[in-house]
């Protein structure tokens, strides 16, 4: 059996959930997480608005929206300060609405502190900062409209890396080590797969580089600035698999080795399906008839299991989850991706097991 590299994976990924004043405030994050984040994405619960990523590489003003295309926007009262243990809030209502309902998913990097890479041929320049034990690194860089390479810094080779060009309305661009190196997928749609060789120039991750095409405004327009989220997986940490459904309510089990804190899942086969996101702290519990989700490509509220007469329930389990729905967002008779981060590894670093929670 392997064991886990992270006996508390709180200390790189945290879900807070926090009600807004419509004031300034400070949320102090929950239980054993003292983390300090570097990527902050929150979402309110309770209306529509938009998705909002933050990270400690561009700053606390820098906004962008995983459910919009827009260039990356700056606002001074939203996120202010990110904090030993949490984060610092301004009176914006897109994340502190006075009685409003929020989620804030943090995972920390390298606490803001980058590494400097230039320009070199047709090689981006740019600034990276790297996690290896928890496998994440957030890169700026600025295009050089060629065919070029990237140092991701990661202990090994990504399975999930996101785009998001900054100064211009672009797409999102999503790749996930299920589905090739000519294909994408957009963060901001319920597209399915997007054949799209150029974006990564048709070439996969290596242990060392990301590849970006010369030929994509969406990766590596000249003089384009970008953001790049890459993960490698870390194990009983984080896993980003795939699964086959079966298009009925017992749906697949998915073995991760650790039980899971935050899931993210994309239909890659079909269109008009969400990325669907739960989390464990918003469901502490199985079958409770409350199973709520979020979704990254829209700004609607939180979905709760049973509203309008539909049912989504997925279980989280000591060692992976359960799909216990027919709901073609989840489990359609086709392939999903997802990416996933623990609350509890199935296997401690000493080869303990963990207690199911």
């Amino acid at each position: 059996m392997a064991y886990t590299n992270i006996d508390d994976p709180s200390a790189f990924f945290h879900t807070q959930l926090y009600a807004g004043n419509g004031s300034t405030q400070s949320i102090t994050n929950d239980g054993n997480s003292d983390l300090q984040p570097d990527l902050l994405w929150i979402k309110s619960r309770s209306d529509s608005s938009f998705n909002a990523l933050t990270d400690s590489t561009r700053g606390t003003s820098k906004r962008i929206y995983s459910n919009s295309t827009a260039a990356e926007e700056s606002h001074a009262d939203r996120v202010t300060a990110f904090n030993s243990d949490g984060f610092s809030l301004g009176g914006s209502s897109l994340v502190n609405t006075n009685n409003y309902n929020y989620a804030a998913w943090q995972w920390k990097a390298n606490g803001g502190t980058t590494t400097a890479f230039n320009e070199s041929g047709s090689n981006p320049g740019g600034t990276r900062q790297t996690n290896t034990d928890a496998g994440f690194s957030i890169i700026g860089y600025t295009g050089t409209g060629s065919n070029g390479t990237i140092a991701h810094g990661l202990p090994s080779t990504p399975e999930f890396i996101i785009f998001k060009r900054r100064d211009a309305d672009q797409f999102w661009c999503v790749w996930h080590q299920a589905i090739g190196d000519d294909y994408k997928l957009a963060l901001q749609t319920q597209g399915a797969l997007d054949a799209d060789g150029a974006f990564m120039n048709s070439t996969l991750p290596t242990s060392s580089n990301i590849t970006v095409g010369g030929a994509s405004v969406n990766t590596n327009a000249n003089n384009g600035t970008y953001i790049c989220y890459a993960f490698s997986p870390i194990q009983g940490y984080s896993k980003f698999g795939s699964y086959e459904g079966n298009g009925n309510a017992n749906g697949p089990f998915v073995y991760t080795g650790f039980k899971p804190a935050w899931v993210m899942i994309k239909n890659v086969d079909n269109g008009g399906y969400d990325w669907a996101i739960m989390d464990s702290t918003r469901t502490p519990t199985n079958a409770n008839g409350t199973y709520e989700f979020l979704w990254a490509n829209l700004s609607a509220a939180e979905f709760t299991d049973g509203d309008s007469g539909i049912n989504m329930e997925i279980d989280f389990l000591s060692n992976g989850f359960k799909i216990r729905t027919a709901r073609p967002e989840l489990n359609l008779a086709s392939t999903f991706i997802y990416m996933a981060f623990a609350e509890n590894p199935f296997t401690t670093s000493t080869g303990i097991p963990t207690t199911a929670r």
